[in-house]
């Protein structure tokens, strides 16, 4: 007999697992869940209308990517990091993005110029601030991934969602915006100009600029606290 279905493949679907750690994961990115926030097992559970398995292994891989952290009598919370902590972050993206952009603008296709672009008028024209970090990100990754070189980039993806809270922050409370929209200007034209040093030169200064700024920021911000 021959079942009058509709099938779907579910060996393709995300995992209720893949579900929760992408929501958790993106909630912390954008910084709707703060540091030092509390993440409790049977509230997400619930949420999600599903057993504690699933959330379990969510929260699991949100603190390998150092996104949360376990501590005694609280359970799982968001993590926080100390300036010197964000510092030398965004010392290693320095490092590791200018090394990246360097490789990729000497193998670029005309298509992630393009893309670059787009996101670089994006990220000008934007006047919602609550987008910067994102269209930022993707503006930096369209030239980021002709590198050929996958762990390159996966790297900077974790340190990335890492420090992404912190980076809107810097583009929002100290006036980054300016000065990121005139920095992208420079970087866009050292990779359509295919200079690969240029571009890797103006990223590295772009990473630690913006590492000053907000750490400057912070300084003044905690200490308030």
């Amino acid at each position: 007999m021959t079942l009058n279905l509709t099938a779907m493949n579910l060996g393709t679907m995300p995992s209720p697992a893949d579900l929760i750690f992408d929501a958790l994961r993106e909630a912390i990115v954008e910084g709707r869940l703060k540091d030092g926030d509390t993440l409790r097992q049977d509230q997400i559970a619930g949420m999600f209308n599903v057993s504690r398995i699933p959330v379990r292994e969510a929260l699991a891989r949100l603190e390998e990517q150092g996104l949360i952290s376990t501590r005694r009598h609280k359970g799982a919370v968001v993590s926080s990091l100390s300036l010197a902590e964000i510092a030398e972050m965004f010392e290693f993206r320095a490092l590791v993005e200018g090394e990246v952009i360097r490789l990729s603008v000497n193998n670029i296709s005309d298509a992630s110029l393009a893309e670059a672009s787009r996101f670089a008028e994006a990220f000008a024209s934007e006047p919602d601030s609550a987008q910067w970090a994102r269209l930022n990100r993707l503006f930096h990754y369209s030239l980021y991934r002709d590198c050929r070189r996958p762990y390159h980039l996966a790297v900077v993806s974790k340190a990335l969602d890492q420090i992404s809270r912190y980076l809107r922050a810097q583009l929002v409370l100290t006036h980054g915006g300016a000065r990121a929209r005139h920095e992208h200007a420079g970087i866009l034209r050292a990779a359509l100009a295919r200079d690969a040093d240029q571009a890797a030169a103006l990223t590295r200064a772009h990473i630690l600029g913006a590492s000053k700024s907000l750490i400057s920021f912070l300084e003044t911000q905690r200490a308030a606290a």
